[in-house]
């Protein structure tokens, strides 16, 4: 196996619609290994083994509803194996000593699995405000779980934006979890970036053990362009 340092990956996570493709890229350009990625950047390949598995224990694999149940969820025991295996099909290999990351919001929701897997990973928890999850989620096409009544009704709620509210405490359920039980996480604020302040980013790239690129800001900057000019709403 070529992956010199798979023991310890960067895991990226948080609510869907909360930034983590941006903190993705900014790690993504201080020479983290990504492999192919969609424009989402998430890798492919993993991408394809989480929906797999989500199939397998009969929740959602758009991440939206059901969820899986962290107290109650199977394990499998080979799940490095299957990683390893996945990023070996790559074409592009990881250079030693170089990390590796995989960014998507179905991280923190199987977090056992990959905690039992690579123990040492670092992880990051991307947060955003509520308020502006739930209005971007009620404007984004693919995020339809709580347009369903019968959805809303097993849950107890009346209305769309009851259920997305529902949704993203859920998630901070399971951030609360993730470091109750002793991950090594950094929780980040992307929108912080929108007031020009990359503070928090410099930290987080300092954590991760990397050197920052003084390209970061020139890149970033105009995937905010729509926050800054509604003042960082």
């Amino acid at each position: 196996m070529f992956i010199n340092n798979s023991n310890n990956p960067i895991l990226i996570t948080g609510v869907q619609r909360s930034g983590a493709t941006i903190i993705a890229k900014i790690i993504s350009m201080c020479g983290v290994y990504t492999g192919k990625t969609s424009e989402m950047m998430e890798n492919d390949f993993l991408k394809h083994a989480i929906e797999n598995f989500y199939r397998n224990i009969e929740v959602d694999t758009k991440a939206q509803y059901p969820l899986p149940n962290t107290n109650n969820l199977w394990i499998p025991t080979n799940w490095k194996r299957q990683i390893e295996s996945k990023l070996d099909l790559e074409v592009v290999k990881i250079k030693e000593g170089q990390s590796w990351m995989f960014k998507s919001s179905t991280n923190c929701q199987i977090w056992p699995i990959w905690h039992y897997a690579f123990p040492n990973a670092k992880w990051i928890i991307v947060r955003r405000r509520t308020g502006d999850i739930i209005s971007s989620c009620m404007k984004t096409a693919y995020m339809t779980a709580f347009k369903e009544p019968s959805i809303l009704k097993s849950i107890g709620v009346n209305i769309p934006q009851e259920g997305w509210l529902w949704w993203v405490h859920e998630h901070e359920k399971l951030f609360v979890e993730m470091i109750e039980n002793g991950l090594n996480c950094k929780v980040i604020w992307p929108e912080r970036m929108v007031i020009n302040d990359y503070t928090q980013i410099r930290e987080m790239i300092n954590w991760l053990g990397l050197r920052w690129n003084d390209s970061i800001v020139e890149t970033i900057d105009p995937l905010l362009y729509k926050s800054k000019k509604k003042g960082g709403e």
